[in-house]
This record gives structure tokens, sequence and C-alpha cells, in this order.
């Protein structure tokens, strides 16, 4: 295989991860993702910041966010985030910062 043809598959692969969060799944919460697969919706867009980084493209961390939960990230929050009880705060700060440690 190609290295195009491989870059415009794993493309293909991220967008329907991504539609699959957002659109199939919004309930799916972020913090039980990180504790159960150590990355979050928040990690992907992390992900793909750095990865614009990479290639000189400035972006800040919202815009980032705005990619990956096709909306603002507040506006996000405010329609499908639900309050974690103290069990899954304290799996969370486990999972993150094993997983992911410092950002900014």
């Amino acid at each position: 295989m190609d290295d195009a043809t491989r870059t415009e598959l794993e493309a293909a692969a991220f967008r329907a991860l991504v539609h699959h969060l957002m659109v199939k799944r919004p309930e799916v919460q972020n913090i039980d993702l990180m504790n159960l697969g150590g990355f979050c919706r928040n990690c992907l867009s992390r992900w793909y910041r750095e990865a614009a980084a990479e290639r000189g493209i400035e972006m800040t961390k919202d815009q980032a966010r705005e990619v990956v939960y096709g909306m603002p990230y507040a506006d996000w929050v405010a329609r499908n985030q639900t309050e974690a009880d103290a069990g899954k705060e304290a799996a969370f700060q486990k999972a993150f910062a094993e997983n992911v440690g410092k950002t900014d």
C-alpha cells in the first residue's frame, strides 16, 4: 500500500471514530472513555492539535476541540456531560495521570 492511500484510510478511520463518538454515542462520557480506554474526546483533539503543530499549523485548544466536538466544547458539555460520582472521578485522576500526564 502506498503512503497516500494509507493516509487516506487512516483519515477515514479517524473521521469514523469521531462520528461514532459524537453522533452515534454522545451519551458515552469522556470520563468513562478515559477510565476504560486511557483516552477521550479531549485526547483526540489534543492529538489533532499536536499533529497540526508538527506541520507548522497554529491551532488553539478550543479550535482543535471544535474539530472533534463539531461545536464549541462548552456547548457540547452543556448538552451531553453528566456529573461524575466520586469513584469515577478518582479513577479518572489515576487514568489521566497514567495516560496523559501534564498538558497545557
